[in-house]
């Protein structure tokens, strides 16, 4: 048998590729320079550095993708001697490359960055183009009790987005104090791996959640020092500080009080914790949703950091425990679990207020998927959601997704002929495992996937609701007869659900489309702002065309910050569409096309929106699974990532800067650094909401 080296047997002719190596690429956002943000982009997170020194190009990206994915499906069917056509492989596979170059569709960004590398070709682990998961730390038992946490770390170290909730604060689990034996304390010389510094947090939850354990000792001289190169997922190390924090942090939330319960705040605070250290660990970014019950009042007065108890004495006034907590929990957006018809009083004034909490409504979750169509409680086991809330999960399963791009459609039949293309990326996705068994045990039972729609709120302005209730509608019965084929074929279970909204990463804006079902930020003109890490050659090119390049204000040591003007189709920013209407929306998204959910996050005006934050919600009951809300008012931050222009400040702009070679960087003339990559399905409104404080910790 020959040896492949890329681990990929199916490959596209050069003689397809060819053209394509020429061919003017539409890309997305062009600025006033004639730049594009699409481009710049793609080279910043996208584009891998080869082993020539040079940068991958879109037609080669757009060629691992494809390969690797129909190598995936090649290797299955042929591993269970079921039938291959090449023939027809080869048709399919061309009409999706033509269709990924013209981004009508593309892979989530962590597809767009693994798929077709030797990661996931040859060392066969789906885990790294998998956006996101979720864990329920009710499946903590006296025998693992840390296992909810160490699959946490793992998957967040991973790049992976993860849910979690505080369950296991109603198992009874009590608090022990490491007892010292004759042996002395156990000693764990932790090795410089992912593994490593997992099974350490699990070494320490057990010394105080299982009885008789000894006290544990770190050994952190193995860990490589800070700035030395990570060489599987790229970045730098941060050196053994994060992980000595993290331990340390630990042992003040459980030391010292044996024989106590372990409560909801605790489960949350471990959680909060392990994603900062996952963070200040690495240069990718993290995120994590916390999900509790609606009458622990202690969880929902988790982020009231202002919070100040009167001392021991009567007379000292000192920060109470939330203020403490104020250190790690910005780290996961937070939402409650009910069902339709819980009196949601308890938390109207606090989504009013700071936009948290966010609603799932488990009930729907469970028993539907798209809204119009009848109950079928073919998901009845699901526990919670990913971080952006638009996967209903199972505990310890993960979510496999793909976008599509509406705008970029000449008309309907257009668009179901990509819906085929992109549907089975996700499904060949299912196909291979990850490296958790219990994980792949869910996963291949549901084969759960979401197809996913961006540019729906432009599609919705300049083309109506009905028509895209027809796109929706149409849309989905496609997909669900390309399951129904597509499944047999390969002899797996078909879907338990197919459809979904995802908010959209940086993967929307190579497109040029708005996110998800969310209106643009910018509006028709805007300034976009991006960071780029200093040493990045982009930097010098961007500056000698007349960009201002500003000081990152909250990383000021590693990055700069650069505007780019840009007159978009748009016709209107999401200031400038109402509360009301953005609920709308995302309704007709939940009803005919999604049947996991719609990640949606409601922005409003804080000034003149917040009264109907309880209406919102009580008019939507039973139409949308999960929701969360944004406000906005006058407090901006700097170096926002979207600001507002004005048509003659576009015109000044243009006529200030100039186009830009990017040739040097992707033929490799200048020291190019390799691709960042997507760590899920991130976009403003999932990230962490409170900005300085997370910039100050990954600083």
């Amino acid at each position: 048998m020959v040896e492949i080296k890329d681990g990929l047997t199916f490959k596209l002719s050069d003689e397809f590729i060819e053209p394509y190596a020429t061919r003017q690429v539409d890309w997305g956002y062009k600025d006033a320079a004639g730049n594009s943000v699409g481009e710049i982009t793609f080279l910043r997170t996208y584009s891998r550095l080869k082993a020539d020194g040079t940068k991958e190009r879109w037609h080669e990206v757009c060629r691992r993708v494809i390969e690797g994915m129909f190598s995936i499906q090649k290797d299955h069917v042929k591993a269970n001697r079921l039938p291959w056509n090449d023939r027809k492989a080869q048709a399919t596979a061309q009409d999706a490359y033509e269709r990924l170059f013209t981004f009508r569709w593309t892979p989530p960004g962590r597809g767009l960055w693994m798929m077709g590398t030797p990661l996931i070709n040859v060392h066969r682990n789906s885990a790294a183009l998998q956006n996101c998961a979720f864990v329920s730390t009710g499946d903590m038992t006296k025998y693992n009790p840390a296992e909810p946490f160490t699959f946490l770390m793992e998957a967040s170290m991973l790049g992976v987005g993860v849910g979690f909730d505080t369950k296991g604060a109603d198992k009874d689990f009590k608090i022990f104090e490491p007892t010292a034996t004759d042996a002395g304390a156990e000693v764990y010389v932790i090795p410089d791996t992912r593994e490593g510094w997992v099974e350490s947090v699990k070494l320490l939850l057990e010394s105080y959640l299982m009885p008789s354990r000894r006290p544990v000792e770190f050994t952190y001289d193995q860990i490589r020092l800070a700035g030395e190169p990570i060489r599987t997922f790229g970045g730098t190390a941060a050196g053994p500080a994060p992980l000595r924090k993290l331990h340390e942090s630990i042992r003040s939330i459980l030391g010292d009080r044996h024989g106590q319960a372990l409560t909801s705040t605790d489960i949350l605070d471990i959680g909060n914790l392990i994603g900062v250290c996952v963070v200040s660990g690495n240069v990718r970014r993290s995120a994590e949703l916390a999900i509790g019950a609606i009458d622990d009042k202690d969880f929902l007065n988790a982020k009231n950091y202002g919070e100040w108890v009167q001392g021991d004495n009567g007379e000292v006034y000192e920060p109470g425990p939330a203020a403490r907590r104020s250190e790690w929990g910005w780290m996961s957006n937070n939402s409650v679990a009910v069902n339709v018809g819980d009196d949601l009083t308890p938390i109207i004034e606090g989504v009013a207020r700071n936009g948290e909490p966010g609603v799932l409504w488990m009930d729907l979750s469970r028993q539907y998927g798209r809204l119009v169509d009848p109950p079928n409680n073919r998901d009845h086991r699901v526990a919670g959601y990913n971080p952006c809330a638009e996967q209903s999960l199972e505990s310890f399963e993960m979510c496999t997704l793909v976008e599509t791009y509406l705008n970029r459609h000449d008309d309907l039949d257009d668009f179901k002929r990509t819906l085929k293309v992109a549907y089975l990326y996700a499904k060949t996705v299912t196909l291979m495992p990850t490296h958790w068994a219990r994980t792949n045990s869910i996963m291949q039972r549901n084969r759960r996937i979401g197809t996913s729609i961006s540019g729906i709120a432009n599609f919705a302005d300049n083309r109506g609701m009905t028509e895209l209730r027809t796109w929706f509608n149409e849309g989905y019965g496609v997909v669900k007869h390309y399951d129904n084929v597509y499944s047999e074929w390969l002899c797996v279970r078909e879907s338990i659900k197919m459809t979904t909204v995802k908010p959209s990463g940086t993967v929307s804006i190579l497109a040029g489309e708005s996110p998800g079902v969310h209106w643009a930020p910018g509006g028709e003109f805007f300034d976009r702002g991006i960071v780029f890490q200093k040493d990045d050659p982009m930097v010098t090119l961007l500056r000698a065309a007349g960009y201002n390049v500003e000081v990152s204000a909250y990383t000021p040591d590693t990055t700069v910050f650069v505007q780019f003007p840009i007159h978009s189709a748009a016709r209107r920013s999401e200031q400038d569409v109402t509360l009301f209407e953005k609920a709308n929306l995302a309704v007709l998204a939940q009803r005919y096309w999604s049947d996991n959910s719609v990640s949606v996050t409601l922005s409003f005006d804080k000034d003149t929106e917040s009264e109907h934050v309880g209406t919102v919600l009580h008019m939507h009951e039973g139409q949308l699974k999960t929701v969360s809300f944004l406000p906005k008012g006058n407090k901006t931050y700097a170096q926002m990532p979207y600001q507002e222009s004005t048509h003659d400040q576009h015109q000044n702009a243009a006529m200030a800067l100039f186009p830009v070679d990017l040739s040097p960087i992707y033929d490799g003339d200048l020291a190019a650094v390799d691709a960042i990559g997507e760590s899920m399905c991130t976009t403003d409104a999932c990230e962490v909401k409170d900005v300085a404080l997370a910039a100050q910790v990954a600083a």
